[in-house]
């Protein structure tokens, strides 16, 4: 059986390469779930099956992995920011306080579907109007929940990790190699 990766995410596509994960990338069209439109665990596991659904439509005998990712502080649940205006208010709200960024996977086979998340915890540092734009000029940001990533300038943004680092990029990846074992891929 072979695996399709149901997103366009280059982060995605390199934490399941580093685990010597064989599969082909499919990005789903798909239209997603509004941020705040409900809940942000079920809102992320929504996502993550519509995204999985669209493609196992069109590649019914593949195991197809979808996954989505939010950004969530207090009660409100950050998305991918439309302008770097909206990318800096979102960063100035995180700036020196703790938010979780919880990431659904769905895999789907012809015979199942299963839905799982993962959260993590993460400290900013306190941030400058300077220290936001110099990020923001640093960083493509306007494709990443919250206007951030782990990945590139994290240490000029993030104080602490609490939890699986890999799931802030967007893949919980020890966990789903585990369950891709399951499927002998």
């Amino acid at each position: 059986m072979s695996l399709i990766l149901a997103s366009g995410s280059p982060r995605r596509k390199e934490l399941l390469l580093r685990e010597g994960v064989s599969f082909e990338v499919m990005a789903s069209g798909v239209e997603e779930l509004a941020p705040n439109s409900i809940a942000p665990v079920p809102l992320a596991r929504e996502n993550a099956l519509l995204k999985a659904r669209d493609i196992f439509t069109k590649n019914p005998a593949a195991l197809v992995l979808g996954s989505d990712t939010v950004v969530v502080i207090e009660d409100q649940t950050l998305g991918k920011p439309v302008d770097l205006e909206e990318g800096a208010q979102m960063l100035s709200l995180l700036s020196g306080r703790w938010h979780e960024v919880v990431t659904a996977v769905a895999i789907i086979s012809s015979n199942q579907e299963e839905v799982f998340h993962e959260t993590t915890r993460v400290l900013f540092k306190k941030l400058s109007e300077e220290d936001i734009a110099a990020y923001q000029n640093q960083v493509h940001t306007l494709d990443k929940a919250g206007g951030y990533a782990i990945q590139d300038g994290g240490e000029r943004i993030i104080a602490e990790v609490e939890g699986c680092r890999d799931n802030v990029m967007g893949l919980p990846v020890r966990r789903v190699v585990a369950e891709l074992k399951k499927y002998q891929i």
